[in-house]
């Protein structure tokens, strides 16, 4: 996956900051979206991020995922 992919949530992930249910576990399983960035970098050092792809699924949504956790569409 590269930036710019569209991609599919394909395992059952729960989030609490989605901005309809905030506060409360929303589960995002099938939830559809663009892959925006990929952390391999923070202040211009290398990292080795636990949730490397950072998907936009709407305008006030994003969240940071595994790969194994997405699909491309």
């Amino acid at each position: 996956m590269k930036v710019g992919d569209r991609v599919r949530v394909k395992e059952s992930v729960v989030v609490y900051h989605h901005p309809e249910h905030r506060g409360q576990d929303f589960d995002i399983k099938g939830t559809e979206g663009e892959v925006v960035a990929i952390v391999t970098q923070w202040q211009n050092r290398p990292v080795s991020a636990n949730f490397p792809f950072l998907v936009q699924f709407s305008k006030k949504f994003k969240a940071h995922l595994r790969d194994f956790e997405l699909e491309s569409i």
